[in-house]
């Protein structure tokens, strides 16, 4: 059992600092921006600090997978997307008449299919997934901030191809809910995920006899201590990520999404220096477009994504884990310059990333989503096998 008291004291500056930036940012958009954004933004500060208490994450628990057969990670990923199917198939199916909600559907086609492949490799040669990379850079892991930056360039440039990808083959929106009704769909669902458990169970037994534990009962006398400063037990992520993101559904009327934002960011700097984002054609017409020629605080995926990054960073300060690195390796550098850049473009072709597109799609019944589960993991073997050909790892041990 893991102690209650914190590696390391509470870091008091940071954590004064992080809480008074966030009550301001959260006044401000409440008093500048209409509707409710500013519920956003906190539901955003909740993931961070969900995000970094249980150090929730999928590009170490992919790559512990892929090298070592450790499945830990990815049951609780498993788990997330069970109750987040469970949590959001009956709203989605209108059971809540008075719940005005969408769902991230996407086609499938090879543009989701390239992207998340794209994506798998570039999460493993960054160092993180979309959510990682922002609750890690809150962290104060300065390489993040390389990867983020060309995170947003390679998100940028998908914006630009996008339209010609799209031209390739593939088929439009495919939900199973409006397929086979949201009940049918559901208990589907969870059968297939309910064998993927099974499967992820099976391999990990059979590599070393028994699984890793799940950490599930915490002594009272732990519980405030470890609410407050950390490790968590990766169930409590499970059920924080899944409530936060029902929340998101109901507030912003779409599942929780990251890269979105990062197009929009790179977009708008790019006008800012004198170019033309809006006669590119995805940044011509409906919200894409709105968004471009409105404030940044009026795009919930915008928001939510400064919350996450400013939550990790009070979760960070409060464990005592805020602790910028300066020192980069040219290696490190280049891994977080490929790896940014292929974060996302394959964000932008894919519908998404690890979260808005295989968490939102997956638990919204969109069939892209389970294209972009295949595909992403696909991409993630390869980037593990490419990080040690470039010596970033060791090579795999023969069992």
């Amino acid at each position: 059992m893991k102690s209650a008291i914190p590696t390391q004291p509470s870091d008091q500056p940071t954590v004064l600092l992080a809480s008074l930036t966030i009550m301001g940012i959260s006044l401000f958009v409440q008093q500048s921006v209409a509707g409710l954004q500013y519920l956003s933004f906190l539901i955003g500060v909740g993931l961070g600090i969900t995000l970094m208490h249980a150090a929730f994450g999928f590009t170490g628990s992919w790559r512990a997978f892929i090298r070592e057969r450790s499945g830990k990670g990815i049951r609780a990923q498993l788990m997330l997307l069970g109750l987040t199917s469970l949590l959001f198939f009956p709203v989605l199916g209108q059971i809540f008449p008075s719940v005005q909600a969408g769902a991230a559907l996407a086609p499938v086609g090879t543009s989701v299919l390239v992207g998340a492949f794209l994506f798998g490799i570039g999460m493993q040669l960054g160092g993180g997934c979309g959510s990682g990379t922002l609750y890690t850079m809150g962290q104060g892991q300065v390489d993040m901030l390389i990867t983020l930056a060309f995170f947003i360039v390679g998100a940028t440039l998908g914006t630009v191809h996008l339209d010609w990808w799209l031209s390739l083959p593939g088929y439009g929106n495919i939900s199973v809910i409006a397929h086979f009704g949201w009940v049918q769909a559901l208990l589907l669902q969870l059968v297939i995920l309910a064998a993927l458990y099974g499967l992820v169970r099976l391999l990990e037994i059979r590599r070393y006899g028994k699984i890793k534990p799940v950490e599930w009962q915490i002594p009272q006398h732990e519980f405030t201590q470890r609410f407050i400063h950390g490790q968590w037990p990766l169930w409590w992520g499970v059920v924080g990520l899944a409530l936060l993101n029902l929340a998101t559904l109901i507030v912003a009327g779409h599942p929780w999404s990251i890269t979105y934002a990062f197009g929009l960011w790179g977009a708008k700097i790019w006008a800012a220096v004198g170019g033309d984002p809006g006669s590119w054609v995805y940044w011509s017409s409906g919200y894409a477009e709105q968004s471009l020629n409105s404030s940044v605080l009026t795009d919930t995926t915008s928001v939510m994504d400064f919350g996450i990054i400013l939550g990790s960073l009070l979760a960070a300060a409060l464990a005592g884990k805020f602790a910028p690195r300066m020192k980069l390796t040219a290696k490190r550098t280049f891994t977080a310059v490929a790896g940014g850049l292929l974060l996302g473009y394959g964000a932008r072709l894919g519908f998404g990333c690890n979260i808005g597109a295989l968490v939102g799609g997956i638990s919204s019944g969109s069939l892209h989503g389970w294209l972009w589960l295949v595909a992403g993991f696909c991409g993630a073997i390869a980037g593990v096998y490419l990080r040690i050909w470039l010596r970033v790892d060791k090579p795999m041990r023969v069992q």
